[in-house]
């Protein structure tokens, strides 16, 4: 007998549910709250670089930028929703059943929306009209004839306007061409996908084949993701505090692509959860991506998790107190001696800890070319000092 799936999949039509809408109404949406956040997506993440490239496409290119993907809320949404720049949880009562979550677009609805409302991030991107394109300045140094982002498209109309009364613009050729640009840009229309009110678990699988280009994403990234469905928002209560403290001392250059911005925060959880467990220490429990315990960690309830969260940055800042107080910094050129230190305070905290002896250990080891064994052999024996 033919299953009664095939006629149900055949009586719906999720194509027939897109539709065209424009940078201006979304991001009047996002201003308003009716687009919204899951707290299971990961954090903003493109950088300046990634940002002009978007605007330069949407000014140049020959063909649609990817479609958008939301998914309608429904009543009884179980999933808490954040605010698309700061992450704050959103009170349920001020979503309604119109309200759309985004699935897929996350990056490039944020970054329309940052030049919306001036955001710091976009503060070096400028339309330089001299070269026709969108491009970086250093520290926001704008010359003749470039005009900030966050001005060009900025909610408010009158700043712009304001800014070329001011500038070297002063032909009405100028004014009216960077006009044609700033309405371009603001008229610019994306395909809409909405999903008519999914649960959570329909919402994670979309998201997972969406960003992975059909694939499944890595265990370690979706387990952390999902440990934000309560209440919990691991990015920005750790993700994003671990990537300021290596950002503060200009060492961020050590883990640029953004899988290394998830793995190397979630491998250095490892030692303080193996300190929880309280157990002997196991060599596979080492702060290398690869020993990463994420079912271990989405198993612990939220206090227990914040917990461990909380001492592991306790342990980060000791590490990097250690290095710039033995003036170390030059010699870091991996996380894995970052990494390492702070695995070593999480398990000596009423330790007293021989200093000279870490300022040693960080001179004299190497892990160039190393094997997973050789790292977990190289903790172990740290663990021994």
């Amino acid at each position: 007998m033919i299953s009664n799936k095939l006629e149900q999949g055949c009586s719906f039509d999720p194509t027939k549910q897109s539709q065209s809408s424009n940078i201006s109404t979304l991001n009047q949406q996002i201003d308003d709250l009716t687009i919204v956040l899951p707290i299971y997506q990961r954090n903003l993440s493109w950088p300046e670089s990634k940002m002009v490239s978007l605007f330069n496409y949407q000014l140049f290119g020959k063909a649609p930028v990817a479609p958008i993907s939301f998914n309608k809320l429904s009543y009884d949404n179980k999933v808490n929703q954040v605010d698309l720049i700061n992450r704050e949880i959103i009170d349920s009562n001020k979503l309604s059943n119109e309200t759309l979550s985004i699935i897929d677009g996350q990056q490039r609805l944020a970054t329309n929306y940052k030049a919306y409302i001036n955001h710091e991030s976009v503060q070096n991107i400028v339309l330089d009209a001299n070269q026709g394109r969108f491009k970086l300045v250093k520290d926001n140094s704008k010359y003749d004839y470039q005009i900030p982002v966050g001005i060009l498209l900025n909610k408010n109309e009158e700043e712009l306007t304001n800014y070329l009364d001011n500038s070297g613009f002063k032909s009405f050729k100028d004014i009216s061409t960077i006009a044609k640009v700033r309405t371009k840009l603001t008229q610019y229309s994306y395909t809409i996908h909405i999903a008519n009110r999914m649960i959570e678990k329909e919402q994670i699988e979309w998201f997972e084949v969406l960003n992975n280009a059909g694939s499944k994403v890595t265990a370690l990234q979706m387990a952390f993701a999902k440990l934000g469905s309560n209440d919990f928002d691991i990015y920005r209560e750790y993700a994003e505090p671990f990537s300021k403290k290596i950002a503060e001392i200009d060492m961020d250059n050590l883990f640029k692509p953004y899988t290394t911005n998830v793995s190397y925060p979630v491998a250095l959880l490892t030692p303080e959860l193996e300190v929880h467990l309280k157990t002997p220490h196991s060599n596979n429990f080492c702060p290398i991506p690869s020993d990463t315990k994420e079912k271990k960690l989405a198993r612990l309830d939220s206090n227990t998790l914040k917990m461990i969260i909380n001492e592991t940055l306790n342990d980060l800042d000791k590490a990097l107190a250690l290095l710039k107080t033995k003036k170390l910094y030059s010699k870091i050129d991996r996380m894995d001696y970052i990494l390492y230190l702070a695995g070593y305070y999480a398990h000596n905290k009423s330790k007293n800890v021989n200093e000279d002896l870490l300022v040693n250990w960080v001179l004299t080891t190497n892990f160039i070319n190393k094997t997973n064994t050789d790292r977990r052999n190289i903790f172990s024996n740290l663990l021994k000092l």
